[in-house]
C-alpha cells in the first residue's frame, strides 16, 4: 500500500516528446498521480514534481530530450525530477547523472512509476537522487495501459506496446522491447470507461499495433470488431499500421464498419524495393500499391497519410527518384517526411553509401512539396460537400477546430463558434480554405 499523504497538494509539470502513445502514457501518469492528491501545476508556478517522457527515435530527439530535462530543472529549482520514455531507457544512466535528475525510469519500470516515485520520494535527500532504474530489451515484459485524453478532445487508447521487427535503422525496439499486449476484453473496458466519461472519438495507438495479439493470441481485425460495438463511441482512428500486417478482411471492415473512419496512417519509409531490403522492411512497393488501391477502392474518400524516410544510408539518388515518382504515383494523401538520422548501435552503419545531409534537406523539400500538392488535392476535392466534424476547444474569441470523418481539418470562424460546440459531433457544409491554407472553412446545416 501506497501512503500517498506525502503528496496531497503537490503540484506537478508534465513535458512530453515523441509520439502519440508517449502522450498518451504521459495523461495516465498525470491521471495517477492526481488519484494521490497531486494536482498539476498552474502557469507561473512551480512544480514539486517534474515528469518529462522522452523519445529517442532521432539523434535530434535525443537533444530535444536533454534541453527539456535542462529546463526543467532550470524553471522548478529544488522540485523531484523523474526521466522515463525511449531515451531513458537507451541512455539511463547517462540520463541519471543530468544536473537535477532525480529519477531514471525505464519502458519496464515505467508501469509502477508511482510505486517507484514513492519509495524515492521518502527517501533523504542532500542533493538529487540521481537514481535510474532499467533492465535489458529481452526483459521488458510490463504493459502500461494508457487510455486517456489529457487536454485534448479525442481519447488515445494503448493496445500494443514493442516491436518484434529490428528494421536497420531504428532503435525502438531496444527502447520499448519486444510486441505485448492486453487483451481484447481489457480493452474494449477501457474504450466503455471512455464513452461513460462523454469520449466521442478514440484513436488506437501502439508501437507496432498491426501485431496484435502476440501476449494474448488474438487478431488485431477482431479487436477493431470488438470496439466497433462499443455504444457511445462514436469514432474510432488507427494511428499507424505496417502494410504488411493490414490483411484485406480489415480494409473490407473497416469500409462497412460503424465506427471505424475512413483514415489509415501507413509507414513506407522508401518507394524503392533496394533501400527496403536494406532497411529490411517486411514487404515490397508492389505489397504498398495493392494495399494502397484497395483501400481506395473500398473508401474512395479514405485520407491516407504515409510515412517517409529520406537520406537513409544506401539509398543512391537513382533509388529516390524511384521512390518520389512511385508516391507521386499513388493516391495518397499525405507524406510524413523524415530525414534520416544515425542511431548508434543499429546495423544501418555497416551500409557503406551515405547521403549528404545537403542532399537529405533536397529530397525533404521536394517530397514535402509532393505531400502539399496532394493534400491541397484532397480538400480542395471536398469542397462543396456535407460532412460530419468533431468539433475541438478553442480559446474564447478564436475559430473552433475539428475534423470530419476522414481527417479534413475545417475551421469555423469566431463569430459562429460556442463553447457548447466542444466535443459535439455537427453536420457542416464544407467552403473554401481558411488564409493559410491549412484547413476548409465550414458552415453549419443543424
Amino acid at each position: 500500500m501506497i501512503d500517498t499523504s506525502a503528496f496531497q497538494g503537490k503540484k506537478a509539470a508534465y513535458y512530453t516528446l515523441g509520439c502519440k502513445l508517449n502522450f498518451s502514457e504521459t495523461s495516465t501518469f498525470g491521471k495517477l498521480l492526481g488519484d494521490m492528491g497531486v494536482t498539476t501545476v498552474g502557469k507561473g508556478d512551480q512544480a514539486d514534481i517534474c515528469l518529462i517522457n522522452t523519445c529517442s527515435v532521432t539523434e535530434v530527439a535525443d537533444h530535444k530530450c536533454r534541453q527539456a530535462i535542462h529546463r526543467m530543472v532550470r524553471e522548478n529549482p529544488g522540485a523531484f525530477v523523474v526521466v522515463t520514455g525511449c531515451y531513458a531507457q537507451l541512455e539511463s544512466e547517462a540520463v541519471s547523472k543530468i544536473d537535477g535528475v532525480d529519477l531514471v525510469l525505464g519502458s519496464n519500470e515505467k508501469a509502477n512509476l508511482v510505486q517507484f516515485l514513492s519509495e524515492a520520494w521518502t527517501q533523504p535527500r542532500k542533493g538529487h537522487l540521481h537514481q535510474y532504474h532499467h533492465v535489458k530489451t529481452r526483459d521488458i515484459k510490463s504493459f502500461q495501459p494508457s487510455c486517456s485524453r489529457g487536454n485534448r478532445t479525442r481519447y488515445f487508447l494503448k493496445v500494443q506496446d514493442g516491436c518484434n521487427y529490428f528494421c536497420t535503422y531504428c532503435t525502438i525496439p531496444y527502447a520499448r522491447g519486444l510486441s505485448r499486449n492486453p487483451s481484447i476484453a481489457s480493452l474494449v473496458a477501457q474504450a466503455e470507461e471512455a464513452a461513460r466519461e462523454g469520449g466521442k472519438e478514440i484513436v488506437l495507438t501502439g508501437v507496432n499495433i498491426g501485431d496484435f495479439g502476440k501476449s494474448t493470441h488474438e487478431r488485431f481485425v477482431d479487436l477493431v470488431k470488438a470496439l466497433d460495438r462499443v455504444e457511445g463511441i462514436e469514432r474510432f482512428r488507427i494511428s499507424s499500421l505496417e502494410p504488411d500486417l493490414i490483411d484485406d478482411e480489415l480494409i473490407e471492415y473497416c469500409a462497412r464498419s460503424r465506427a471505424f473512419m475512413p483514415h489509415f496512417h501507413i509507414p513506407l519509409q522508401s518507394g524503392s524495393d533496394e533501400v527496403l531490403r536494406l532497411m529490411h522492411r517486411r514487404y515490397d512497393s508492389a505489397l504498398f500499391a495493392h494495399k494502397i488501391h484497395l483501400i481506395k477502392e473500398k473508401m474512395p474518400d479514405a485520407f491516407i497519410g504515409v510515412d517517409v524516410m529520406v537520406g537513409c544510408r544506401g539509398e543512391q539518388p537513382e533509388y529516390f527518384e524511384t521512390c518520389y515518382n512511385f508516391l507521386d504515383g499513388l493516391p495518397v494523401t499525405q507524406l510524413h517526411v523524415f530525414p534520416y538520422s544515425e542511431r548508434p548501435g543499429t546495423s544501418a552503419l555497416s551500409i557503406p553509401y551515405i547521403v549528404s545531409d545537403q542532399d537529405k534537406k533536397q529530397r525533404s523539400r521536394r517530397l514535402l512539396e509532393l505531400s502539399d500538392r496532394k493534400t491541397q488535392a484532397f480538400y480542395a476535392k471536398h469542397i462543396g460537400h456535407e460532412a460530419k466534424v468533431l468539433f475541438e476547444k478553442a480559446g474564447i474569441g478564436k475559430a473552433m477546430h475539428g475534423f470530419t470523418d476522414n481527417y479534413i481539418r475545417v475551421e469555423l470562424p469566431a463569430r459562429l463558434a460556442h463553447e457548447e460546440y466542444d466535443n459535439q459531433i455537427r453536420r457542416v457544409q464544407l467552403c473554401d480554405f481558411n488564409y493559410n491554407r491549412t484547413a476548409l472553412r465550414v458552415e453549419l446545416l443543424d
